[in-house]
């Protein structure tokens, strides 16, 4: 009677044991309805007294403060009030409302959300009642009442649920594909940015390492291992970590992922799941072999690359040498053969990239190929679904990813394996002994050495030997002896750089050295004479005044704030020295170590700074110095004097007492004393007291005088060395290196920075790149590509129509003849893709070499016949950056990203082409989807391109901080700076950590928006789906959804790519931009000279005048003179007098501004600059050679034959030189002739020049470069060979011109005498004055 009571109560049956016993076990919805609700509100009901006693006693009142908590579980208790109330009135509108029908709701739909109604409000009593209660925090019964409601609500939801699930169960799913996928992104983001921030951080540390261990690191770990190869540990090996750390958890990933897919594809198919996994491993040794043969290409490839970049080096090194020459072209050729062979094995490369990607595009296919044909070949009863086919595909496709990047992740732990080794063994090697030299204060001598021996290496012969020395504090000692008797090893063991054979060293205070080759570092000035020292003005100004400095630094618009250039470059030989002294006297040190710092200036200097600095009356008076030298004019001014004579002390004493005991100090002095007064002689001597702190090297430049910094250059000698350490120079005019004195004021950076490139890739350099590859082979590989993209959809397309035989056949035999097409068909469309993907890899790569080819051709053409002048403004390392990273970059990297783009591109257009043919309702989704892709990626990829820049442009700091620290790592162990130069170290680091870790940042910012976005294209696709349920087959379902799933990756994978090419098509714009660069005069013009010009060598300037750059005032200003043939000149000057622009005037290095010269009435201009150059022959002040052959040196267009070759070498002196080599002729040249003397260089310099046979001879005398016996050797062969020539002598030396036929005297760029030695001695004029400066009397130039 009950249960028939409540059944008419709810309508529906009260209890029926049978839903118990269905497959889904439900309770029936009456019994929901009424006993399930009642438990817990019955509860509630009984309990609530209890809860409401309080709120009847008035005095407790307020008496708590209404917590958060409370707060929000009476919102809670009120917004379900509002349900129940919400439910009341849902019925009554079912029942009573304008649509309402004829059957009303049973009573229970009106009692029920009364009942709630009524609890929630006692509900909210009872809380209030709980928080009156004294001490109460909570209630017991009020937490069995949500318990049990809870409980009791379970079943009614899972009706409600099973229910849902009916009508939604497609939307469901569709929602959960992308919950996990959205779970899944973020997981996998947050993994990607720990593993890179690992790897990060493992590189700096790396680094770190590195730089400390080389800090410390002894004398024969550091012969073991180069600059470069220590810069490459912490390039090239520290990355290799890095890359290894990002994905060192796909070691067991991968083998879970592979093991995790066979597993379901083994459910899905069984045994046939073999086939494919059998094909993939089979791709893997196949994959192996073509990345074997690809290192063996790449290998070749660097061989050519370096042997093409080592003579790019020396040609930008020596350019002078080759347009003085005219040896552009035969230099040009080299280079090109060097490239053809290169692009050989490029074009090698092309082919093998493309059947790579033949290989790869297949597998896919030949994997589905073969599945699906063993499992609907193995029996007639499996018939391939849609739900079979596109599960197994997905499952292959997360299979391909592992499989593909076990092998790339095994060889990049066997590189990093080599780079341990490689760490290992650098971080491994000995340090410095750091207790050779003791600091014992018992001892009363500032530096004692007992019976030492020392060693440059633990194995070899002591260079030192048995040497025992007692310096008192304050003592001037001075150490001399011949070349080679180890002056410099004295100093290098006293700070402890050599190994103790035996004896001991102790030293009193701290050190402040002076190396022979001063070290300056790329900073102000200021900052290095300070080395880390606080700033003291006074102090500071009278060191710059005893070093000589203070004229120096007048010229300069910032003063000691002027930027020095890396080694030094914008300082000469001299003031490098006195920086260099500047910074020992600064530091307040107790000893001073001079290695021979005299010697790199001239005289007068050399006496200033020994009367101000190191002498008994200069600043370091109250200190210890140890000076090396061979200035024997110092020695009388000496406490003491060291005499060493191979490694052994062999006198110590004063001046006098050596002087009169006749042993190895008297035979010193007689050597020396002899050549110094030859020197001394021989000097230009052209100082007045403004300019006596000018260098005795001469200068090469001369410009205006309106321009300071130019001033400042002009007056000093600069020659600019190779940046790889190559000890061959050319002369540099350093007034070249300014942009305009305007810019200089601003900043005086002498040269300016490289700028960042900012913003968006001009749409013309795309264009300039394609149509450098050829727009025939652009468009090809482009319609081959689409062509392949058709081939896929194709295929996919097939296979959704395979997979509807399965309903079509549904319990019938299926024929034979119907399988075989299905999987020959499936099987023909995917090697078609496979074959339109090589033959488009195939065109894009060959275009790739022929826009390589072309672009380098441009560039190596034009960068050859720019004007001298880029090359002095220009740092090399930039200029040699074009044809390196630039050039790699178009080779390698950019076919690389476009082939990649395009493939990745079509792929997703294909995608969204064909969702929306299979699913048009997709169109609604797709475009406001395109428009956030748009913005999202508009937004990236400036960012990531900026990063990226900002990157490279702080990763150069470390390596040249790092070179820099490596090339004056004994002057930082003497003034024990190791711990701020590590510090320093970190600083660069961590702002290259920045643009690291910003650019990780960003790249994970991208992914999660990218996988979203991708995420929503899979969920639309399955919604869609779902909504067209009726109108769609399987197949296409499957199709679609697989689809969408490749897309995520896809898109990602195509911002990324946009970016790196947008990153690396600039190297287009930065080679264009060389190759466009102002050319000068055309090497042949129409007006060529006859053969046998000039015949007679007649020379005129005719109001000749000329300026370096249009904007600066005239250095030339209105020449004319006659030379007739024959005629021997000495051209002298002070510095920045204009006789170097005279020379480079006759080459037309320089070209005029007015007037003209004549050389047998031929005015030069008005030919071409090898018709020129090749007629004129010039001995250079820096004897230049290149690598190669010795006749390549002398002849590199081989027009001459042997016997002339041999004559010629006779002649100067290096016949019997050359005839002892084994290859003679062919005696390889190291790079610029290292392994040949100076004295040797000079020589075949001389060779060069008797080869030419021209009617004029410049010859821009050679200074410290040649001994006095090379130089004699020269002087006679000279006046020999060259006596029916015309020659004009640069004199740096005034005595080797007394015996011209004239001599020109120039000054601030014109002619103030010209006429006889002699004629010239008898006016008392400029000439006059000059040599008796130079000690050349009027009586010493008659016995010459």
């Amino acid at each position: 009677m009950c249960a028939a009571f409540l059944e008419e109560y709810c309508g529906s049956v009260f209890w029926n044991a049978s839903y118990l016993e269905r497959e889904d076990p439900d309770l029936p919805v009456c019994l929901e309805q009424t006993v399930l609700v009642w438990i817990p509100l019955g509860f509630l009901w009984l309990s609530a007294p209890w809860n409401l006693m309080s709120l009847c006693k008035r005095s407790q009142v307020n008496t708590k403060r209404r917590t958060k908590l409370y707060l929000c579980k009476q919102l809670v208790v009120f917004l379900l009030f509002l349900t129940a109330i919400g439910g009341l009135i849902v019925t009554l509108v079912e029942d009573f409302g304008r649509n309402s029908s004829a059957e009303k709701n049973s009573a229970v739909h009106y009692t029920n959300p009364v009942l709630f109604a009524v609890t929630w409000i006692l509900l909210a009593l009872c809380q209030e009642g709980v928080r009156r209660k004294e001490g109460a925090v909570d209630s017991a019964s009020l937490f069995l009442f949500w318990l049990l409601l809870v409980i009791c609500d379970i079943f009614p939801f899972q009706t409600l649920l099973r229910e849902a699930l009916r009508l939604w169960e497609g939307y469901f799913y569709a929602v959960l594909l992308l919950v996990v996928a959205l779970l899944q992104s973020l997981v996998l983001q947050q993994f990607v940015r720990r593993c890179f921030v690992l790897g990060m951080k493992v590189r700096a540390a790396l680094m770190a390492a590195v730089y400390k261990k080389a800090l410390v690191m002894s004398n024969d770990n550091r012969k073991e291992s180069t600059v470069g190869e220590t810069v490459n540990l912490m390039s090239a090996d520290a990355q290799r970590f890095n890359d290894v750390t990002n994905f060192i958890h796909l070691l067991w990933s991968c083998p879970l992922q592979i093991i995790v897919s066979v597993v379901f594809l083994w459910l899905e198919l069984g045994p046939s799941t073999l086939a494919g996994v059998a094909v993939m491993l089979l791709m893997v040794p196949v994959n192996g072999l073509l990345a074997n043969q690809a290192k063996k290409i790449q290998r070749e490839n660097m061989k050519s690359k370096d042997k093409r970049l080592k003579i790019m080096n020396e040609i930008l090194n020596g350019i002078k040498t080759l347009k003085l020459f005219a040896w552009e072209p035969s230099f040009q050729t080299q280079v090109e053969d060097i490239r053809g062979e290169e692009l050989k094995v490029m074009r090698k490369f092309a082919y093998l990239t493309s059947f790579s990607t033949f290989i790869s595009n297949c597998a896919p296919t030949l994997v589905s190929l073969a599945t699906f044909a063993v499992f609907v070949g193995v029996s007639s009863d499996n018939i391939l679904t849609a739900e079979k086919a596109f599960t197994s595909i997905s499952l292959f496709n997360i299979l391909r990813q592992p499989l593909s990047m076990l092998p790339t992740l095994i060889a990049s732990i066997v590189q990093t394996a080599v780079s341990k080794k490689r760490l290992e063994k650098f971080l491994g090697g000995d340090d410095l002994e750091s207790d050779i030299v003791r600091h014992d204060s018992s001892f009363d001598s500032a530096v004692s050495i007992c019976d030492g021996s020392f060693a440059w290496e633990k194995d070899s012969e002591p260079l030192l030997k048995s040497v025992s020395l007692d310096i008192k504090p304050g003592g001037l000692v001075a150490v001399v002896g011949a070349v080679g008797s180890g002056k410099s090893s004295l100093l290098s063991a006293l700070l402890g750089e050599m190994h103790r054979t035996k004896g001991f060293i102790n030293i009193q205070g701290s050190f402040a050295f002076v190396p022979q080759q001063a070290w300056i570092q790329n900073a102000t000035l200021r900052d290095n004479i300070l080395f880390g020292s606080p700033y003291e003005e006074q102090r500071f100004e009278d060191i710059l005044e005893a070093c000589a400095l203070g004229p120096d630094l007048k010229l300069l618009s910032a003063g000691d704030l002027t930027e020095i250039g890396e080694k030094g470059i914008n300082l000469s030989g001299g003031q490098k020295q006195r920086v260099s002294l500047a910074r020992a006297a600064y530091s307040q040190a107790d000893i001073f170590l001079l290695d021979d710092p005299l010697s790199a200036v001239d005289s007068h200097v050399g006496k200033h700074l020994f009367d101000k600095v190191i002498g008994p009356n200069g600043l370091l008076k109250d200190k210890t110095r140890i000076l090396v030298t061979h200035g024997v004019s110092f020695l009388p001014w000496v406490d003491e004097v060291v005499v060493l004579v191979n490694g052994r002390v062999s006198e110590v004493g004063s001046y006098q007492s050596l002087r009169a005991s006749k042993g190895a100090f008297s035979e010193f002095l007689d050597t020396y004393g002899t050549e110094q007064s030859n020197q001394t002689s021989s000097e230009d001597g052209c100082h007045d007291k403004e300019d006596f702190i000018s260098d005795s090297e001469d200068d090469q430049s001369d410009v205006s005088l309106a321009d300071d910094v130019s001033l400042m250059l002009r007056r000093e000698n600069s020659v600019r060395r190779s940046q790889r350490g190559n000890r061959s120079s050319f002369r540099l005019r350093k007034n070249s290196n300014l942009k305009s004195p305007e810019n200089t004021k601003k900043g005086q950076r002498l040269i300016e920075k490289e700028t960042v490139e900012t913003g968006q890739v001009k749409f013309s350099v795309w264009l300039q790149y394609v149509q450098a590859m050829g727009w025939g082979y652009a468009f090809w590989a482009l319609f081959i590509y689409v062509m392949q993209n058709v081939a896929f959809i194709g295929q996919n397309l097939w296979l959704s129509d395979w997979t509807n035989d399965a309903v079509e056949y549904y319990n019938q035999t299926y024929s034979p003849k119907k399988r075989d097409t299905r999987v020959g068909v499936f099987g023909a469309l995917g090697m078609a893709q496979g074959l339109f993907v090589f033959l488009g890899t195939l065109l894009l790569t060959n275009a790739a070499v022929n826009a390589s080819r072309l672009l380098h051709s441009r560039l190596l053409n034009n960068v050859l016949r720019v004007p001298m002048v880029f090359f002095d403004t220009t740092p090399l390392g930039r200029i040699l950056n074009r044809f390196a990273k630039d050039i790699f970059t178009i080779d390698e990297v950019i076919p690389h990203l476009f082939s990649s783009w395009i493939i990745h591109l079509l792929g997703i257009v294909g995608t969204i082409v064909f969702l929306c043919l299979s699913t048009p309702l997709f169109i609604i989704v797709i475009i406001p989807l395109a428009v956030i892709y748009f913005f999202v990626q508009r937004f990236y990829i400036p960012t990531s391109r900026q990063l990226r820049r900002l990157e490279s442009v702080a990763r150069s700091p470390i390596y040249s901080h790092f070179g820099e620290t490596m090339s004056g790592l004994s002057v930082i162990r003497a003034y024990n700076h190791q711990e701020r130069f590590m510090k320093h170290n970190e600083v660069t680091i961590d702002e290259n950590l920045k643009t690291i870790y910003s650019r990780i940042m960003s790249n994970r910012w991208l992914a999660v928006r990218l996988q979203f976005l991708g995420n929503l294209v899979v969920f639309f696709a399955a919604v869609f789906a779902v909504i067209s349920r009726n109108s769609i087959d399987s197949g296409l379902v499957g199709l679609s959804i697989s689809y969408a799933l490749n897309v995520t990756l896809t898109l990602s994978f195509v911002v990324n790519i946009t970016s790196q090419l947008e990153t690396n098509i600039v190297a287009v714009e930065r080679v264009s931009e060389y190759a466009e660069l102002e050319n000068e005069a055309p090497w042949v013009t129409q007006d060529r000279p006859s053969e046998k010009w000039p015949e007679a060598g007649r020379l005129q300037f005719v109001d000749y005048k000329v300026r370096y750059r249009p904007e600066l005032d005239l250095v030339l200003k209105g020449i004319s003179c006659d030379i007739s043939d024959t005629e021997k000149i000495g051209i002298v000057g002070r510095t920045g007098a204009g006789k170097s622009s005279l020379t480079n005037c006759l080459f037309r290095i320089i070209e005029a501004a007015d007037g003209r010269i004549l050389i047998d009435d031929v005015d030069i201009s008005k030919i071409g600059l090898h018709d020129l150059r090749n007629r004129l022959t010039i001995i250079p002040q820096d004897p230049v050679l290149f690598s190669g052959t010795l006749r390549m040196n002398l002849d590199p267009f081989d027009k001459f034959s042997d016997e002339e070759l041999w004559r010629v070498l006779e002649l100067s002196h290096l016949k019997d030189y050359v005839a002892g080599l084994k290859e003679e002729l062919q005696h390889e040249v190291a790079e610029g002739g290292e392994n040949l003397s100076v004295g040797q260089r000079q020589l075949l310099c001389l060779a060069r020049a008797l080869l030419r046979k021209s009617r004029i001879l410049i010859l821009d005398e050679a200074t410290a470069a040649v001994d006095l016996e090379t130089d004699d050797l020269i002087q006679t062969t000279i006046r020999k060979e060259f006596s029916h020539c015309t020659v004009l002598t640069i004199a740096h030396r005034l005595h080797s011109i007394m015996d011209s036929s004239r001599v020109m005297v120039l000054d601030a760029g014109k002619i103030v005498e010209f006429d006889s030695p002699s004629n010239l001695m008898e006016k008392r004029g400029h000439f006059y004055s000059m040599a008796k400066d130079a000690g050349i009397t009027h009586e010493s130039e008659t016995s010459l």
